[in-house]
Order: structure tokens, then sequence, then C-alpha cells
């Protein structure tokens, strides 16, 4: 592998660009089909970390006797990582979620408030167009036939009922240390 590759590779994961797309995607799914906001950045991760690592989503769906195949993973999708998440307090995290709202609230494509304990998202208008020029780009084919996919099986979820799910479908979490790399 050459040294270019690898630095390729790292700029793309700490551009906030590709995962803010993909966040979007989740919440279109969310605003779609329930008309309401995304109830919980814990929430949003779980969701996430079924959408950023495909094995685990053919993992899940396999656990709930649903029809793997339709996570539609690439061959080089099997052998490859595409970004770092940690063990975290709640399951698979990663500590950008905050600055990554954040973001989408300065660029007017989401708003966010705390209701009780748990921050809710909810695309803006100008978020709806985003997400719909991003559900019609062919790049991002996949990534939205997934997050449709993850959202039909587990979306409808509380988020701590989708935590214990993640920790029973992937137990090793579970012993895994805090802040330690996930390596599923």
């Amino acid at each position: 592998m050459s040294f270019r590759l690898i630095k390729a590779v790292a700029a793309t994961e700490n551009a906030d660009e590709l995962h803010l797309a993909r966040l979007l995607l989740l919440l279109g799914q969310s605003d779609q089909r329930s008309g309401s906001t995304m109830a919980g950045i814990m929430k949003l991760a779980k969701l996430d970390f079924l959408l950023r690592y495909p094995n685990c989503l053919e993992r899940l769906l396999k656990f709930k006797n649903k029809n793997a195949t339709k996570a539609n993973i690439q061959p080089h999708e099997r052998t490859s990582i595409e970004s770092k998440m940690v063990r975290f307090r709640y399951g698979p995290w990663d500590t950008r979620y905050r600055r990554w709202i954040g973001l989408l609230v300065a660029k007017g494509l989401v708003v966010s408030y705390v209701k009780g304990h748990t921050v809710h998202v909810d695309l803006t208008d100008a978020g709806r167009r985003v997400v719909a020029t991003l559900s019609e780009s062919p790049a991002f084919a996949d990534m939205q036939e997934r997050s449709s996919l993850i959202y039909r099986t587990v979306g409808s979820m509380p988020a701590t009922a989708l935590k214990n799910l993640i920790y029973e479908v992937f137990p090793e979490i579970i012993d895994m240390k805090w802040g330690e790399n996930i390596a599923l």
C-alpha cells in the first residue's frame, strides 16, 4: 500500500463532509418515516454505527432473521473499516457527534434542542433539500439504501432498546474497555 493512499484515506476520515452526509441521510429517514426529530445523540450514533460498518449491519440483519443480502456489501467493504469508533459507556461511539451536529446547525441544515435530558435533531427545509440531492446521487446510492434498511429494521426502537440490541448482537463490545477502538 502506498503512502499516498494512506494519506488519502486519513484525509477522508478527518474530513467532516462525508460524515455530515451520512448523518443527513439517517436524519432524512427519521424525518420521512416518522415526521419527527431524531431523539438522542446516542440513538443517532447507534444507527450510524450500522451505516458506517456494513458488516455489522449484515450481522444485525441475520440476528433479526432478515435478508442480510439487502445490506448489499461490496467486496472491498468486507475487509476494510472505513473509520474508527471506540467503546463508550453506551456502546459504539465517535467523539465527533456533537461537533457534527453543531456543523449541521451552523450550516442551517438541522435544528437541535434539548427536551428533558435528550438532544433532539430535526432537519430544516434546507436540510431536506440536501437530503433529496444526496438521495438521488449515484455516489450515495448504497448509503441511502442502507439508511432506509437500517431505519426500517431498527429505526423505531427507543435509544436504550437499540443500545441493548447492539450489545446482544455484538457481545464482544461489552468486554471492551471504554475508549478502546472497536475492530469488528
